[in-house]
């Protein structure tokens, strides 16, 4: 199942995505219970409602699909999206999360993960602007597999962990490296406003496959920045959500987006940053590829 946010009326809608076009998932869940015009909501609530039973969610939305072609918002192409959780009510992301990025920024290995937090202001559909050239001349790029919770968990064992994530997207964790080191805290380089896009939509885990075995790539205007893999990462995904919730109750909606390997622009030789124009797609195998515009 691919869960969206889409755009209607100014406002963002929880959809899915089923044969290539976008359903507005409050008219089908509407539908099911007899009621068409019924529920709108989001994709955090559904998660909150459903996210115990998310194969019989899909089930009943398919379903309902073939029924109902009010429900049809129209084809993916054509439909603009936001962020597929715009209201998560934790952003959480991972530092230094791959040996090759440790190498290049010249850090020793992490013992724990770097945990550092964006908001949801932070966050932007795939096919957004950028809003940066007005923070930072030195904004930098960063391909990451991001997880959304689909169940409350604290203390979870990593053994445990992934039984909690309701699916993955792609996440460019965007940074203005010169706001980021201005000092020893990160958040005003890493939680500008519309700054950081995700999407295209939420994947749930039974059309992914293994999370630690996804390919990632990076380009600006065409260029290959970045490409690695997850298998690649210090620190698990499930070890990643163990640690979090020994000190956070972790709750469905809540992103966690797992770092970035090496190739980032900041440490090109001579050092590369982002200009207005610049076109930047991030792609996770299996999860879609955002393309976004730096303004």
């Amino acid at each position: 199942m691919r869960l969206v946010s889409y755009r209607a009326d100014e406002t963002l809608r929880p959809g899915v995505i089923i044969d290539d076009d976008v359903f507005d998932v409050g008219r089908l869940l509407g539908a099911a219970d007899g009621d068409v015009a019924s529920g709108t909501g989001s994709v955090k609530a559904l998660l909150e409602t459903h996210g115990e039973d998310l194969p019989g969610l899909a089930a009943t939305l398919q379903d309902a699909a073939a029924d109902t072609s009010a429900a049809k918002v129209g084809p993916r192409a054509e439909v603009a999206l936001g962020p597929p959780v715009p209201d998560a009510a934790k952003v959480l992301c991972i530092g230094i999360n791959y040996k090759g990025h440790a190498t290049e920024t010249k850090r020793e290995l992490p013992k724990f993960p770097d945990v550092f937090c964006k908001f949801a202001s932070s966050l932007v559909g795939p096919t957004d602007d950028m809003q940066l050239t007005g923070v930072s001349p030195k904004m930098d790029y960063e391909v990451e597999l991001a997880v959304v919770i689909g169940r409350p968990c604290r203390n979870v064992a990593a053994a445990e962990a992934i039984d909690k994530v309701a699916g993955a997207m792609v996440l460019n964790d965007t940074s203005a490296r010169d706001l980021q080191f201005n000092a020893t805290q990160w958040t005003p380089g890493k939680a500008i406003d519309d700054s950081t896009p995700c999407g295209p939509a939420l994947v749930t885990l039974d059309e992914i496959g293994d999370l630690q075995a996804l390919e990632l790539a990076t380009r600006v205007n065409g260029e290959e920045r970045q490409r690695s893999d997850t298998s690649r990462m210090i620190f698990t995904v499930a070890e990643i959500i163990a640690y979090i919730s020994t000190f956070l109750q972790l709750n469905p909606g809540d992103v966690i987006s797992t770092g970035t390997p090496e190739g980032i622009g900041s440490r090109m030789d001579p050092p590369t940053f982002l200009a207005a124009g610049d076109e930047v797609e991030v792609e996770v195998e299996g999860l879609g590829t955002l393309r976004n515009t730096v303004r």
